[in-house]
């Protein structure tokens, strides 16, 4: 049965992090009108901002990475990206002082590797902004993504010591045959250590990342590692999709097709480390992810406050979400921003004293409802149609899920069952009036499962 679901469904359909997805952007803010929309954000919202930061460099490259890095072990690139990002800062203060009379809720840094940075170059990132910004301490998540193999404990300790309360690392899996694939040799031992290192300094939340679908991943080696990540009881588990995108990301084609887990048995190692995961004590979270149900993730789930943007699944919701570093990406409920993708273009951006804007998207009326509607369906499993109109129209473009049992529609809402939790894309879909008025002529999505 769910073989033939998935050969039915999985199709190419956006992870939906964002509506519109970012290739129908098209509409761009000056930056006028970019300054404009977080001025009144901020002046008319009661609630804070968060901040995004991105460090793009790797001393190595992951064949399953689909983010914008750099790969260098020049050290000696740490203190110029620094001094740049605090350039974008001042101007952003510059231009929108509200930022320091609102609160800031959450901040995360990601990458990249942001452990690329030294202890005392993330202090010299930091300070200058913690230091001016308003922080309610008992309302306030400081997170990081970090590679094990590259951080340490005087890394961890400089974080702390500013705030940060939660650290995500990336693990993807444990078995050696797969880490060597994917050119990411990480031993149990180096990810067991940095957990407790940072459970002693205090953090409140530890976080894995965990990739199915990789080369070579086989249901025995899928076992190993998430027994091996419940023996290391981390607060909070994503559990991502290999995103199959070699038409972006070249260097996936390191490994051959074959090597890689099609449909089925790729569903199959997700559902294997699921029951694991839940048997371990751990709950479902969204579509891919797992929480203690001590986890602030898990009681947003619970209190239906979960969010989704950008960096996933989130239990802060925020207005305002601020990018800054090369390619960051940031939202208002108005527009879309995106800061330039290429290292020179930004630095020459920012030297000229402008914001370094590559592009971004001006929300239609109709877009900021089908945006609300796609992200109640991606945190609540159900949504409420806007008017009959809409609820006839998807009894038609979901006719063949709701045969299969995958999604109902009762009392005018759209709700997705268990067993249609793995399709949660598909069914998000027919909210996408861009992407149904205009199919993509070439590769831009990966598949749903």
């Amino acid at each position: 049965m769910m073989k033939d679901l998935l050969a039915k469904y999985d199709v190419p359909v956006p992870r939906y992090t964002s509506y519109p997805t970012v290739p129908y952007w098209e509409t761009n803010p000056t930056t006028d009108q970019w300054v404009q929309h977080l001025r009144a954000t901020l002046k008319e919202g009661t609630g804070g901002w968060s901040l995004y930061l991105h460090i793009p460099f790797c001393e190595s490259l992951c064949t399953f990475c689909g983010c914008n890095n750099i790969i260098t072990k020049d050290h000696k690139r740490e203190t110029p990206y620094v001094d740049m990002v605090l350039k974008e800062w001042q101007l952003y203060l510059d231009q929108v002082p509200e930022l320091l009379e609102k609160p800031l809720k959450h901040i995360h840094l990601g990458g990249g590797t942001p452990t690329f940075l030294s202890a005392d170059a993330l202090t010299q990132l930091l300070k200058p902004i913690l230091s001016r910004v308003k922080i309610d301490t008992n309302d306030f998540e400081g997170s990081i993504e970090v590679d094990p193999r590259r951080t340490n404990a005087a890394q961890l300790k400089a974080l702390r010591e500013l705030g940060f309360n939660r650290v995500s690392m990336g693990v993807q899996d444990f078995h050696p045959e797969v880490q060597r694939l994917v050119n990411r040799i990480q031993p149990l031992e180096i990810t067991q250590k940095l957990t407790q290192d940072a459970r002693d300094m205090g953090y409140t939340s530890v976080n894995f990342d965990l990739i199915y679908g990789l080369a070579r991943q086989t249901p025995e080696s899928i076992t190993e590692t998430a027994k091996a990540t419940v023996a290391l009881r981390p607060d909070r588990i994503a559990l991502y999709s290999f995103a199959l995108v070699p038409w972006i990301k070249p260097a996936q084609r390191l490994f051959k097709d074959e090597d890689l887990p099609k449909a089925s048995e790729k569903r199959r190692l997700y559902e294997i480390a699921r029951g694991i995961l839940i048997e371990g004590g751990y709950v479902e979270v969204g579509m891919d992810h797992f929480a203690l149900p001590t986890d602030n993730l898990c009681i947003a789930m619970n209190e239906k406050r979960l969010h989704r943007n950008f960096m996933g699944y989130t239990d802060q919701r925020t207005d305002v979400l601020l990018g800054m570093g090369v390619s960051s990406i940031s939202e208002t409920p108005f527009s879309f921003h995106q800061n330039e993708k290429v290292l020179p273009l930004y630095e020459a951006a920012l030297n000229e004293g402008r914001l370094p804007t590559l592009r971004g998207h001006i929300l239609t009326e109709e877009d900021k409802v089908r945006r609300e509607q796609i992200l109640n369906l991606m945190t609540n499993f159900e949504v409420s149609f806007i008017n009959e109109a809409q609820e006839n129209q998807s009894k038609e473009f979901l006719a063949e899920m709701i045969k299969d049992e995958l999604v109902e529609i009762k009392d005018h809402k759209l709700m997705v069952n268990e067993a249609g939790r793995p399709f949660l894309r598909n069914a998000c879909a027919f909210f996408d009036e861009r992407l149904k008025t205009k199919q993509p002529q070439t590769k831009i999505f990966s598949q749903s499962i």
